[in-house]
């Protein structure tokens, strides 16, 4: 099978998010097949990262922090931002075409196999066969450690059938309620499943509820808490002498992200290029996690982590194209729900205090677009409403709908591309072209204008 017909089978499979196909979720159906497939997941020492917010950029950057102490490091994320072999990494180069399509296929046939003898009851998922597809690949390539991040909650994602030798949970909110609950507290039980009996978790304090639910998970299975606050540098006003300012928009993402740090008993220089006071807690849990792991015999240096922070490379989150040969400024950040929303009007707000922005804006529909647009759009002289190249995606209407509380003028367009023209047309010299919303608005965007991944 070649690539293209690997990929076209797996979008087949349907999303995960479509409807309600609960069933889709069951760590015992992820058992068989990987069972079939000899346990690649066990085959290698692995990390869990979960969270709604910021386990991405947590996961990126304790795998640079790995790869940096000349540990072979597989990552793996979700989803995508232009093409699905972003999701496999080992040591940054992502999944060849050819591996991933011999891979499918072994995987794909499997999973058939499975079904026709009735040991498993239906074909498994999109996410499924792709969290099996990257425990082949790091197995058959022999990582000596890997980063997984959960897709969806936890105690039921397919990523938690590894058996962590850390387990981190990042910042929660509430999102994908129909799927995980309808309370912060509900939320955490499911990302606290990926907590083992004596195992090691390292968090952050967030809200209440979350803090109660994962301390008291912590008591009940003996395991063992670590805090990330030691790694967590000063965030008040006072103390601003703490923090890179840029003078040109190529260096704008090292706004906010410059510190000296005590780590390991030395002093070292945090140089992050995740922008935002938002990225100082994953990066706090990204340290305190390689330092779990240097307990455990792994060879993680102070020097390796602040060299691994300052490498660290995970697009579309506050990732700046300058401008260029008339083209204005543009920035891209995957903001797609309001926690994220927060996040990125703080940093545009630190950013851009004196530029006025254009917001090239789509959502999901599921997803809670009028409290996004109450954060975001007032910072905005004017939003161009559009929508991405998928089946969830709210129109450009709905979108303006769900936003009539704000009196940010918003205009409509039928595609993404369409939406950059007219941005950038309105931008001038001065504005800046904020694109945000939803991953796949993202990913289209940065397709069409080029920009690498």
């Amino acid at each position: 099978m070649s690539y293209e017909t690997a990929v076209a089978s797996m979008y087949a499979l349907g999303h995960e998010l479509a409807d309600a196909a609960t069933h889709k979720f069951d760590l015992a159906h992820m058992r068989v097949l990987l069972g079939a497939l000899n346990h690649p997941e066990r085959k290698f020492p692995g990390v869990l990262i979960a969270g709604t917010n910021g386990k991405g950029s947590t996961a990126a950057t304790l795998a640079s922090i790995l790869r940096a102490s000349g540990l072979r490091t597989g990552l793996y994320t979700s989803p995508h931002l232009v093409r699905i072999n972003e999701r496999i990494r080992i040591n940054g180069e992502k999944i060849s075409d050819g591996d991933f399509a011999l891979l499918h296929d072994v995987v794909d046939q499997t999973a058939e196999g499975l079904v026709e003898e009735n040991e498993l009851p239906w074909h498994p998922s999109f996410f499924e066969m792709l969290t099996a597809i990257a425990f082949e690949y790091f197995a058959q390539n022999k990582v000596e450690i890997a980063v997984l991040e959960v897709g969806m909650g936890g105690r039921l994602d397919a990523t938690n059938v590894i058996e962590p030798r850390v387990s981190v949970i990042a910042d929660i909110s509430l999102d994908h309620q129909k799927f995980l609950g309808n309370t912060v507290a509900e939320i955490a039980r499911e990302k606290a499943g990926i907590i083992r009996p004596g195992g090691v978790v390292v968090t952050l304090p967030q809200q209440p509820r979350a803090n109660d639910v994962i301390g008291n998970t912590i008591l009940e299975l003996g395991a063992q808490g670590v805090s990330a606050v030691p790694y967590v540098p000063p965030v008040s006003p006072g103390s601003e002498q703490y923090f890179a300012h840029a003078e040109d928009a190529e260096k704008s993402a090292r706004v906010c992200s410059r510190y000296p740090l005590q780590v390991m008993g030395k002093q070292i220089l945090v140089e992050t290029p995740l922008v935002g006071r938002h990225q100082l807690r994953n990066v706090a849990l990204a340290i305190a996690a390689a330092e779990v792991l240097s307990h455990q015999g792994f060879p993680v240096t102070s020097e390796a982590i602040e060299r691994g922070i300052r490498e660290t490379r995970w697009p579309g989150r506050f990732q700046v194209m300058p401008a260029k040969d008339g083209a204005p400024e543009c920035v891209f950040d995957v903001a797609h729900n309001p926690a994220g929303a927060w996040a990125l009007r703080s940093t545009l707000s630190a950013c851009y205090e004196d530029r006025p922005l254009i917001f090239v804006f789509g959502a999901m529909r599921d997803k809670a677009i009028g409290e996004m647009a109450e954060i975001l759009f007032p910072l905005a002289e004017r939003v161009i409403a559009t929508r991405a190249d998928n089946p969830r995606s709210a129109t450009p209407e709905e979108i303006e709908e769900a936003a009539a509380r704000t009196t940010t003028d918003i205009e409509h367009t039928v595609d993404v591309a369409s939406a950059l023209a007219r941005a950038r047309a309105l931008a001038g010299s001065r504005a800046v072209v904020v694109i945000t919303g939803s991953i796949y608005i993202v990913g289209e965007a940065m397709r069409i204008l080029g920009v690498e991944v």
